[in-house]
């Protein structure tokens, strides 16, 4: 889902369990959750909060 970031809840570093929530989504003035697919540790995001963001977009990357 095409939207704008609204808030990152996870740094670079941070060890995220399956399910847990990454950041913040907002679109169509709705927030929306974006959640970790397995679990691991953060190794690098690609987004800022503010930013528009596209359907499919690589927004961060797990490390296992």
């Amino acid at each position: 889902m095409a939207g704008s970031i609204w808030k990152l809840l996870v740094a670079v570093g941070d060890e995220v369990d399956e399910g847990a929530d990454l950041l913040l989504l907002e679109s169509m003035k709705m927030e929306i959750p974006v959640a970790a697919p397995a679990a691991g540790k953060v190794a690098e995001i690609r987004v800022e909060e503010g930013e528009t963001v596209s359907e499919g977009q690589l927004l961060l990357v797990l490390a296992r």
